[in-house]
């Protein structure tokens, strides 16, 4: 069996798999650590377009002769995905009562549906409720795609556009202290999510610039690597939900206003620098 990737021989010999899926299996993995996907398939010179790629998994290896594998970098299939999401959300709107339900029916069947619950696993949730005409609706949810488009197109203007909210987030943090002592629980739940927000936007950035050749391997923040400084981050951002929702008002304000805050900013400073520098 002759066996290409994106038009070129590829050096796969298979040896005990059988189907076609075990085969693509252990490549689905190896790509995964590289950043891209399996997009499409050719099989003996019939292109197995996304709905019948599933299908396909199935097919035996000794019916097989040639094999070409399509494949495609996240931010390609993460822009599509979020594209057919738009385009589904806006046929929703505009539908009848009985196609809503049809749309909404076959969504979770469709190829983006499938990226976007594996790949934004935040987003799916809210498209399915959307699309089930529950909170948030439509127009709140294209808003957010916008902006996850946004981010793909060109993830470094967008770290560069986040600063007035990531200090004011810190801002935030600061006072959150205070919010929680004075009873004004709307806002310090307003600030909490502020900030959650916005440091899955930094991490998501961080993720799509390394397509850009940007890498954090060899920057330190707070004279610590930026790996490890990543994961004191998220360490103290999940004791500060912890003792939120505890109620601990005590941890809440040490956490937020001398921990996060103060690594927040120094965070997104030297990643800016080093953004400048590498531009």
């Amino acid at each position: 069996m002759d066996i290409s990737i994106n038009g070129k021989p590829a050096d796969i010999v298979p040896e005990n798999e059988k189907t076609l899926g075990e085969i693509l299996s252990g490549l689905e993995q190896w790509l995964k650590g590289s950043g891209h996907r399996l997009s499409g398939l050719t099989i003996n010179g019939e292109k197995i377009d996304s709905p019948g790629m599933a299908g396909a998994f199935d097919r035996e290896l000794k019916n097989i002769s040639c094999l070409d594998i399509s494949t495609s970098s996240w931010p390609e299939l993460g822009a599509e995905a979020l594209i057919a999401a738009r385009n589904t959300l806006e046929d929703w709107e505009n539908a009848s009562f009985d196609d809503k339900k049809r749309i909404s029916e076959e969504w979770p069947g469709a190829a983006a549906a499938r990226f976007i619950s594996g790949e934004m696993i935040d987003l799916f949730p809210l498209l399915e409720r959307a699309l089930a005409g529950e909170f948030p609706g439509p127009p709140e949810l294209l808003r957010i795609i916008d902006e996850r488009l946004r981010e793909i197109a060109d993830p470094r203007g967008e770290f560069f556009l986040a600063e007035k909210t990531i200090f004011s987030a810190a801002h935030r943090l600061e006072e959150l202290p205070l919010d929680v002592q004075t009873g004004k629980d709307g806002r310090a739940a307003e600030t909490i999510q502020l900030f959650s927000n916005i440091a899955e936007k930094i991490f998501r950035l961080l993720y799509l610039l390394k397509f850009e050749g940007f890498s954090t391997e060899n920057i330190t923040v707070d004279q610590v690597s930026a790996a490890d400084f990543f994961d004191e981050f998220n360490t103290a951002l999940k004791e500060l939900l912890a003792a939120y929702n505890a109620k601990d008002s005590v941890l809440v304000g040490d956490l937020a206003e001398y921990e996060l805050a103060p690594r927040l900013r120094k965070l997104y400073g030297t990643l800016k620098d080093s953004l400048s520098i590498a531009a």
